[in-house]
């Protein structure tokens, strides 16, 4: 059973990156005198290496100035069992007694204080780390943030969305619970991908939630979720050698705590657990990636007083650090934690450095995608400073940095993005961007594109690009691009409610679209199998003459082909009465003359019985 930190304030429902900026107001942690103006944000010198002697990555890392006062200490790279002698220290908590407990995976174990810092002090760090040749000494400080205490009126959450109009909605006899935004399907080709499409709808009217729709875009799984509540990022993942579910929501209510976390949900729908992050953070919508390691990276948004009158902001000012953490999935601990304020100046911004004030913090990185390599390296995106960088995963330190102010790779003719999503490297090299270009608008479009990098030229050159082409989309935010197995792409346009694939060479195979009020963060295309536990669902309703109609439907199962009915004058002895096939999520038929007792039987394609529903009265 894994376990995980549940304990955590309540955060914010707002679509974008700042939307968590106010999760650590609410605490009220111990804080050091007020000053004047706002501390410094970042360290002295940027990008210096988190990798201390004997191969040990430590987080928070050296000299960092953001560090979260109900921070762990990492400690990456050896047994727990042989980091010995920890000494933690606060220039004004003094001494903290903790416990360093040890990573599922056995390389690492976090000293847990028994109490948290002082915000603004600076924690001195010291161990020995046991090895063949004896004790290597680690030494280092950091400083502790001061919390910004964003206005507590922006953590009440939204009010229920108002009811959907005429046409935004669907609806279903057999499941009147469920009203998830309709679906237009405007361009189906035959060459399309047959995988599934996975989305999670908000922001428009209605219901909100995870939803699942067969390859020609019709409903196969809808979670309906509470009023005020919020899903973002569905996708497909493997998880302990099983495909799982995952998406972001917030709140939910988990282990007794409400508030955003991660959901893991195996291939019956069942909620297996909820992934909180660390540190007195919670986790962010924008990125959640499960390990083969049982790790998961996730991102983290927290606002911090910050002295931005060197950037034209406020000097008693306020600035977003966002954050990627490595959550051990058997633990809860955080292994790694790495900062866009240690690394990134703030000078690398495109957005305005104003208001930049405690109630609206200046969103100066915005990250939005955690891309992990195979040899432990990180591919991470901003969208606020137009770039995305490699991040080496032992030293935290930026190795080379695509786009922006000041690009290490050489751009050619169309490849720079802006205000972009969405960054990955794929098997072959290429890197796939969502570029949003807006806003404010700096491209025609927004697009996604294919670059060919070369790295030993540090070079990129546009190798592919694809346009939504009517209407001609420029997108604010969000948006996602994704390689499908057969070589066609998939693109989420983000804040625009459709979702297309692409042929290698640019033909449009399929485009639809939701309810011009929604918005949907990614939309992706995954194989997926689902058997859900719960009975299929049966309605029966009369008809002219004496007849019936039977409506059917069964939420999230994916091998129905068939459907047969039964009935009786009695509930023994039941035989089949008709039959249709499955017709999208609810499927209907008639019965002339309908028996007292009926029951519906779902069938695969092979014509075994998968499930039955209760018993319904003709």
């Amino acid at each position: 059973m894994r376990a995980f930190q549940a304990t955590l304030p309540r955060g914010l429902l707002l679509t974008l990156a700042v939307s968590a900026l106010a999760a650590l107001g609410a605490l009220q942690p111990p804080r050091a005198p007020a000053a004047v103006l706002a501390p410094a944000c970042t360290p002295s010198t940027l990008n210096t290496s988190a990798q201390l002697a004997g191969g040990v990555t430590v987080s928070p890392a050296p000299g960092s100035m953001d560090a979260s006062y109900r921070t762990q200490i990492s400690f990456l790279g050896v047994p727990a069992s042989d980091i010995t002698s920890v000494s933690v220290v606060g220039s004004q908590s003094g001494g903290h007694a903790g416990q360093l407990l040890g990573y599922s995976q056995g390389d690492g174990g976090s000293f847990v204080p028994s109490v948290p810092f002082t915000q603004g002090e600076t924690v001195t760090v010291s161990a020995d780390v046991i090895g063949a040749s004896g004790a290597t000494p680690l030494s280092w400080s950091f400083t502790v943030a001061d919390v910004d205490t964003v206005s507590r009126s922006l953590e009440t959450p939204p009010a229920p969305p108002p009811p959907p109009k005429p046409g935004e909605a669907q609806s279903f006899l057999s499941r009147p619970d469920l009203a998830p935004p309709t679906v237009a399907v405007t361009t189906h080709s035959s060459q399309a991908s047959t995988e599934d499409i996975f989305i999670a709808p908000y922001a428009g009217t209605g219901q909100y939630g995870p939803m699942i729709l067969d390859p020609s875009g019709r409903l196969l799984w809808f979670k309906r979720l509470p009023p005020g509540a919020r899903a973002a990022d569905l996708r497909v993942q493997e998880d302990e050698g099983k495909p799982v579910l995952t998406w972001w929501q917030d709140p939910i209510n988990w282990g007794g705590k409400s508030g955003a976390g991660v959901v893991i949900a195996n291939s019956s729908y069942t909620e297996l657990t909820v992934v909180r992050a660390g540190n007195g953070y919670q986790p962010d919508l924008h990125s959640f990636t499960i390990t083969p390691q049982n790790t998961a990276f996730t991102t983290v948004y927290d606002a911090v007083r910050c002295n931005l009158s060197a950037e034209g902001g406020p000097a008693n000012g306020a600035v977003a650090d966002t954050v990627v953490q490595e959550i051990d999935l058997g633990t809860g601990l955080v292994r790694y934690e790495w900062h866009s304020l240690d690394h990134v100046p703030l000078s690398a911004s495109y957005m305005p450095a104003v208001p930049g004030s405690p109630s609206s913090p200046w969103d100066y990185f915005h990250i939005n995608r955690i891309d992990p390599q195979p040899n432990g390296d990180l591919l991470v995106d901003s969208r606020n400073t137009w770039a995305a960088y490699e991040v080496d995963g032992a030293s935290g330190q930026i190795l080379w940095q695509l786009g922006g102010k000041q690009s290490s790779i050489a751009l050619g003719p169309g490849a720079a993005p802006a205000w972009q999503h969405d960054a990955e490297i794929q098997p072959n090299g290429t890197i796939t961007i969502f570029d949003n270009g807006a806003t404010p608008k700096v491209h025609p479009q927004s697009r996604a594109i294919v670059l060919q990098l070369n790295l030993q030229e540090m070079s990129a050159s546009l190798l592919s690009t694809f346009i939504h082409p009517n209407p001609a989309l420029v997108v604010p935010s969000q948006g996602d691009m994704q390689a499908l197995p057969s070589g066609d792409w998939f693109v989420g346009w983000g804040q625009e409610p459709y979702f297309s694939e692409f042929s290698s060479s640019g033909h449009l195979l399929f485009d639809a679209h939701l309810p011009p009020s929604y918005q949907t963060y990614t939309a992706l295309r995954f194989a997926w199998n689902g058997s859900p536990l719960q009975p299929p669902s049966i309605a029966v309703r009369p008809a002219r003459a004496g007849a019936v109609l039977i409506y059917l439907s069964w939420n999230g199962a994916t091998a129905v082909s068939r459907w047969r009915v039964l009935g009786g004058s009695s509930t023994r002895g039941l035989r089949t009465i008709g039959t249709s096939s499955r017709r999208g999520f609810e499927t209907s038929l008639t019965l002339v003359a309908p028996p007292r007792y009926l029951e519906a039987q779902a069938l695969s394609a092979a014509g075994r019985v998968l499930a039955h529903t209760s018993l319904a009265r003709g």
